[in-house]
């Protein structure tokens, strides 16, 4: 499970960025019940927001910006917390990887940095100042889980277990679908799993031209009422998942994927 104490190597924080930030605000509104805060109370020239934060219950719980990256899809980006940004940078380099933004304040608030796995999927990290993340997590409308999909699980593995120290399970999935691997934080017991990753081939990660993407799970009350309507679409199911909840693989407006989950109960 996903907690606020935000230990190394924990996911604390994810933004998103869309082509048309009113129209994503108000999609989620209605999906996730999210309220929207536009970045200084205001809207940007031409009536179109620039970005700003969403609140759950009153709780931070994402980011939303304009996507300007030339070429770039809209996706949610997930950052990781650690305790120093820059050291991080280096074992990333180490790894194999990319710096895609280098470490940079923002304000008091922290400094982040954004990077290329060794295969190309992004991610980030953020290095808490006065704030450390997200305020709301594991309830409905808010991060229950993060999960990779990627072409060489080994390889993913063995870069991120270097990077942030994670250890590894594995659990065949039902019916011939394969194996797929927990994420445990360094030094915590199981019930502390904060993410899974999936090995799938190349040709089934065509939303970002066959490389590896993170993408967040959200919890919801209902499942099937959050994937109807809004202007979405849906990827697989709803559907059961033993031990898990009921499930669904979604897109957003502007293609942007993300998944619902309505837990079992415990």
């Amino acid at each position: 499970m996903i907690t606020t104490d935000f230990v190394p190597g924990s996911p604390c924080w994810l933004d998103l960025g869309a082509p048309d930030v009113r129209a994503t605000a108000a999609f989620y509104g209605a999906v996730l019940g999210w309220e929207y805060e536009p970045m200084g109370g205001g809207e940007g020239e031409g009536g179109d927001m620039e970005g700003g934060m969403f609140r759950k219950d009153g709780k931070l719980v994402a980011g939303l910006g304009k996507l300007t990256e030339e070429g770039a899809r809209s996706a949610w980006m997930i950052y990781f917390s650690v305790s120093d940004a820059d050291a991080t940078t280096r074992l990333v380099e180490r790894a194999g990887g990319k710096v895609r933004v280098a470490p940079r304040d923002l304000g008091e608030w922290g400094r982040m940095a954004q990077y290329d796995d060794p295969s190309g999927g992004q991610f980030a990290v953020w290095q808490p100042g006065k704030d450390s993340g997200v305020q709301l997590v594991d309830e409905p409308g808010s991060l229950s889980w993060t999960e990779l999909y990627t072409s060489d699980a080994a390889a993913a593995r063995e870069f991120y277990g270097g990077v942030f120290g994670w250890r590894f399970s594995d659990m065949e999935l039902p019916g011939g679908g394969g194996t797929y691997t927990l994420i445990t934080p360094a030094g915590l017991p199981e019930e502390r799993m904060q993410g899974g990753l999936m090995q799938l081939p190349a040709e089934h990660l065509s939303l970002a031209g066959g490389r590896p993407y993170w993408h967040p799970v959200f919890n919801v009350t209902d499942c099937d009422a959050a994937v109807t309507g809004n202007g979405g679409s849906v990827q697989m199911g709803p559907d059961d998942a033993e031990g898990v909840g009921r499930l669904a693989v979604c897109l957003d407006p502007s293609n942007a994927d993300f998944v619902v989950l309505t837990p079992s109960p415990s």
